[in-house]
């Protein structure tokens, strides 16, 4: 037998969820069964495979010794690699992150060590806040995500509680994002709500913007102001209303305006002489609304957060980096 002791990262899960991330080498099906059996207890008596567990609880599995081997930790890894973060904010719940274009947020095929949240979880790690060693089902994680192309604040959270509170302000639409963006040309006005409908294409990784509804076409709300003009392009600053995949760039090309620099949705190769890589789109701004309900992240609500438009590339291109 061998018992588990529900930490406060492993708090407020269903007992299932726990287990397949805490005991790796157990099938699920065996899992199932042996809850189901009692080969599996909480706190030493019979139990169900959805009870949200709490710290301090005990998990008693009588299973063999065998399907605890998990594979080899990356702590090693985590000490391997030298952070390079530009953080915008940090307290002991979560950082604030200036991710720079051409940064991935997460691991792909060809890039492990390389990514956001790995120079996240090494920063932590080499701090003394992280050990995977010691972590049964938790690790730091991204809140939200940014195309690689694409800059601005990214947000991780250092701890499960953090994680479970900001995922629910973001899915409650409690956190509001502003872009700033450099458009082909200047819109008709200077201010503007954009409505039209969207479908994405998983297989292209593209998405079709139309301005009457159609099936399989989500809505889209954009709304923008131009804030500045110079040598015939505009950079405007873009709120989502709806936050759809790519739905700025789709959007604004939908309307004539492109952004500079984008080679999927506009025409980058004149841009690319000027020093365009990436699309002119950041993630600039992020704010907290108020709800006036407790949580580990009260303390966040009514509070707002900027990156410096100094490090942002493409407003070298225009007077006064867009500022009225």
């Amino acid at each position: 037998m061998q018992i588990i002791t529900v930490g406060r990262n492993d708090a407020g899960q269903r007992l299932d969820k726990f287990l397949s991330k805490a005991v790796k080498g157990l099938p699920m099906s065996l899992m199932y069964k042996y809850i189901r059996t009692k080969k599996i207890k909480v706190n030493r008596a019979r139990t169900q495979q959805s009870y949200m567990l709490c710290e301090g609880d005990e998990i008693q599995l009588f299973i063999r010794d065998e399907f605890f081997a998990s594979p080899e930790s990356d702590r090693g890894a985590l000490f391997r690699v030298a952070p390079k973060l530009d953080i915008v904010y940090e307290d002991e719940n979560i950082m604030l992150l200036n991710k720079r274009p051409g940064v991935l947020v997460h691991e792909d095929t060809a890039a492990k060590e390389n990514t956001l949240i790995m120079h996240v979880k090494a920063y932590l790690a080499q701090k003394g806040e992280y050990d995977p060693d010691e972590e049964l089902s938790f690790a730091p994680a991204l809140c939200n995500r940014i195309d690689r192309n694409t800059g601005g604040i990214v947000i991780a959270a250092k701890n499960a509680e953090a994680l479970r509170v900001m995922n629910e302000k973001i899915r409650m639409d409690l956190v509001r994002k502003t872009y700033l963006c450099a458009v082909h040309g200047v819109p008709a006005k200077r201010e503007a709500i954009l409505r039209g409908y969207l479908k994405k294409d998983s297989a292209q990784n593209m998405v079709d913007v139309s301005d009457t509804k159609r099936a399989g076409y989500k809505e889209i709300v954009t709304g923008y102001r131009v804030l500045c003009v110079h040598n015939g392009d505009a950079l405007l600053e873009v709120e989502l209303i709806t936050g759809r995949t790519h739905q700025i760039r789709a959007h604004l090309s939908h309307i004539g305006h492109p952004l500079l620099g984008d080679g999927k949705y506009g025409i980058n190769r004149r841009e690319r002489e000027r020093g365009y890589k990436f699309q002119a789109l950041y993630a600039y701004r992020l704010a907290f609304k108020e709800t006036g309900e407790e949580s580990c992240l009260r303390y966040l609500e009514g509070k707002q957060f900027e990156i410096d438009r100094a490090g942002i590339w493409f407003l070298k291109d225009f007077p006064m980096g867009g500022r009225q």
